[in-house]
Order: structure tokens, then C-alpha cells, then sequence
């Protein structure tokens, strides 16, 4: 206990700040755009850059920024994507009000031919809602925030990114159209659909929300009965925008749960998961969990103590059902902390003060680690960590430190109007809606 208690005040202060730097460096400060991962020629994310929109002022009410030096900083993201260019050109930054998932960082125009995303496109939104609710004076710059956060938020085509179907696509892009892929089954789309459903130009049907709930998968794994997902982000992501204690929707209320609880659950099965170690990997226990899509040590084979073991790149890793290469990311375990702080703050303590995760890194955590994967020859650590950090892991950690000490975010978001409108569309009632 004395272990946690040390932890709960300094040390997660240190991380929060840490992390944040990412956000004060890696940006072009020409256009706000931040930068998606820390090797050489990579392009922007504009879910990273959405996340740094919703850091700012938690680094305003921390001390990590000044009031005005952020106010200019969003200025500068917000008028870039207000201003720039969208239409079905294939180097456009955006179609029907939705933008690339990658952007070159000095052109800001589409990257590598990717797709137009509809949930990172999400997040960006949710970024500049976030940011035109914390700064409210009656002051030109922040007034012009307001004004630019809900133009880019009205501008969303959400009917036109279902394709005529009932759920919502992946994205689109100008070469093939469409993706084949929809929002459907339990994941990081909840927030899409609320700010969906919550437009007050183009919003999705009710139906919509019921067809995607309709696609969800109870299960009972370790004991636990909970709306499964494998990979553990998903439980977390629209947490660190919206507030799910105490509202429910149709399909929680007959679960008689919320979907913070649901999130409490998730992150215990992953414990629970790591204490089995079914798959016998190096490292796992109760304080050395947090498996999630990450990159890894793959892809390739090793044959590591008369095992032959199999490790990937990139993988949407998940429990119980896997896939499961022996990767566990840091950052994952940091976005539960306002679940189940009793079991996380050990694990960041782990990950700290045993695996020294921060050593070496100037951005708090490295992206992911693997103990039984030997990594590179003569590496500091012994075993596999990636030399990355990524914008998308970033965010949460500063923010879900936060909605867990004062519920800053979670206070702005629910201020914002077509959070809640989205929210109530959605059949959510109770708790704080009332």
C-alpha cells in the first residue's frame, strides 16, 4: 500500500508532464499538426493532433503551458483545418468534412494514400469540442476557437459516411470509394456515433446507434460477465472524452451496468489473463498486463527455451482469445487508471520502478515492451522495447491521469451541447444527464 501511495502523487505528475512534451515537440508549429510516430519521414496523425487539442488545457490548469501560448496553438490547428483543402482529389486533407489519417506534416495534405477516416476524424473533432469548451472568454482568440471548432464539427457529413447502410464505414478513399468496413460490434466507435447522432447538420438516424448495439457480444471470461472486446484500448478510448458513470443506454440498462463499469471489468480480465499466462510468456503477472494493438518485435519466429514462438509488427492484440505474441504496452495500463486505480497504480509502478520503462525515454513510456522476445543485441533493457513513441498513445495517458485526479476533461465534454445530445439521441439516461 505504501508503494501506491507514493505513486499517487509525484511520480504520476512526473508522467503526465513527460508525456505531455510529446505534444509540445512534435508538432509543425506552421499548421498545429502533430506528428504521428518519432521516426525519420513519418507524417501527422490527425488523431494525435485531435488528443493534443484536448491536452492543451489540461496543460493550461497543470502548469505545463501558458494560457496564451495554448490559445495560439490551437488557433493555429483550427484554422489549418478550417482553411484547408477538402474535396475528392486525391491529395486533398479531407471529403464531406471528414480528413485523411495521415497528413504530410508540412503540406497537411493527404499521406501515403491512406483512407479518410471516420473515427480518427472523431477524435479531432472531439479535440476541438474539448478545446472550445475550456477556453470560453469573452476575448477575440477565444471566442474565434469556438467559432472554428463548431464549423469544423457542423461541416461532418455523418449520413453520407454510412454509404446508405445502417452502420457507419471505416472511411472512404478517392481511388476505390467506400471501405468495406463498418462500426460494428463493441469498440473505440462509441464516441463517433454520439458526435453522430449529436450534429445538428447532418446527424446519424437513431437507427443507426440501434443497429450498432445490436452487433455487441456479452461474455463471462475470468468470472467476470462483461460487453466483450479483445484489445484493451477499446475500452478506453471514448472514456477519456465522456464520462459513462451513472448513464446508460437501452442495452446497458437491461445488463444492469454502465459502461464504466464495463470498463472496471475489462481491465480486471486482463490481470486476471496475465496471472494464467496461458501462453507462458515471460513477464506476466499481476502487476504486468496491458495487451492491446501495438506494434512488436515481429514479424518473424524464435525459438526461445525449446519454444518455438511466433511475434508480429502491428497487431490488434487482445484476451483472452489472443492474438497474444508476449507485447504489452504501458500507456494501455495508464488509460484504465480512473477504472480500477487499485490494480493499475501497481502496474505503472511496475512498469516504472522494475521494467524502468521511462529510462531512456524523454516521452514518459516507449510505445510497447516484450520480456520474452531478447531483442536486439546489447540492448539497455534485455529484452524487446520498441524505440518509438506514438501521438495516439500519448494523449490518453496525459488525459486519463487527469480524468482520474480532477475529471477535467469529462466536466468540459460535459458542457458541450451535441456531446449531449448525441448522448440522450442515443437513449442514454441518468446520472449526470438529468
Amino acid at each position: 500500500m505504501a508503494s501506491r501511495t507514493k505513486f499517487s502523487t509525484l511520480p504520476l505528475r512526473l508522467l503526465q508532464r513527460e508525456t505531455f512534451d510529446y505534444f509540445l515537440n512534435e508538432v509543425n508549429p506552421a499548421n498545429g499538426l502533430i506528428l504521428d510516430k518519432t521516426a525519420a519521414g513519418w507524417p501527422a496523425s490527425i488523431a494525435a493532433t485531435g488528443l493534443a487539442l484536448a491536452c492543451y488545457p489540461v496543460a493550461v490548469e497543470r502548469g505545463l503551458m501558458t494560457r496564451p501560448d495554448a490559445v495560439a496553438r490551437i488557433l493555429t490547428t483550427l484554422r489549418f483545418f478550417s482553411t484547408s483543402a477538402q474535396g475528392p482529389e486525391p491529395d486533398a486533407t479531407g471529403y464531406h468534412g471528414f480528413y485523411y489519417h495521415f497528413l504530410d506534416m508540412q503540406t497537411g495534405r493527404r499521406a501515403w494514400q491512406c483512407e479518410l477516416s471516420t473515427i480518427d476524424s472523431a477524435f479531432l473533432l472531439a479535440g476541438a469540442l474539448a478545446a472550445a469548451a475550456y477556453f470560453g472568454a469573452e476575448v477575440d482568440a477565444e471566442q474565434e476557437i469556438h467559432a472554428l471548432a463548431d464549423g469544423l464539427y457542423r461541416r461532418a457529413d455523418w449520413q453520407w459516411a454510412q454509404n446508405q447502410g445502417s452502420t457507419v464505414t471505416h472511411g472512404w478513399t478517392p481511388e476505390s470509394g467506400f471501405l468495406k468496413y463498418r462500426w460494428e460490434g463493441y469498440d473505440e466507435a462509441l464516441m463517433l456515433y454520439i458526435l453522430g447522432l449529436g450534429s445538428p447538420t447532418h446527424p446519424l438516424p437513431e437507427s443507426s446507434y440501434a443497429a450498432w448495439t445490436s452487433t455487441y457480444r456479452w461474455e463471462n471470461c475470468y468470472g467476470y460477465e462483461y460487453l466483450y472486446a479483445g484489445p484493451l484500448f477499446t475500452h478506453q478510448l471514448s472514456h477519456v472524452w465522456i464520462d459513462f458513470r451513472g448513464i446508460r443506454d437501452a442495452f446497458m440498462r437491461e445488463k444492469g451496468i454502465d459502461y464504466f463499469e464495463n470498463s472496471r471489468r475489462a481491465t480486471y480480465v486482463q490481470r486476471c489473463y496475465a496471472i494464467e499466462n496461458p501462453r507462458k510468456f515471460k513477464g506476466y503477472r499481476e502487476c504486468c498486463w496491458g495487451i492491446t494493438a501495438s506494434e512488436g518485435p515481429g514479424p518473424g519466429t524464435l525459438k526461445l527455451n525449446g519454444i518455438q514462438r511466433e511475434f508480429y509488427d502491428y497487431a490488434a492484440r487482445g484476451v483472452p482469445y489472443g492474438p497474444d505474441d508476449g507485447t504489452l504496452a504501458p500507456w494501455a495500463v495508464v488509460a484504465s487508471l480512473p477504472f480500477a486505480p487499485e490494480i493499475v497504480l501497481e502496474a505503472i509502478d511496475f512498469c516504472v520502478h522494475q521494467a524502468k520503462l521511462t529510462m531512456f525515454n524523454k516521452y514518459g513510456f516507449k510505445a510497447a515492451f516484450n520480456p520474452t522476445h531478447p531483442g536486439e543485441p546489447g540492448n539497455p533493457y534485455g529484452w524487446w522495447v520498441s524505440p518509438w513513441h506514438f501521438g495516439l498513445n500519448q494523449g490518453p495517458i496525459v488525459l486519463m491521469i487527469e480524468n482520474h485526479r480532477t475529471g477535467v476533461l469529462w466536466r468540459l465534454m460535459r458542457e458541450c451541447p451535441y456531446v449531449v445530445a448525441g448522448l440522450r439521441r442515443a437513449g442514454f439516461t441518468g446520472g449526470w444527464l438529468k
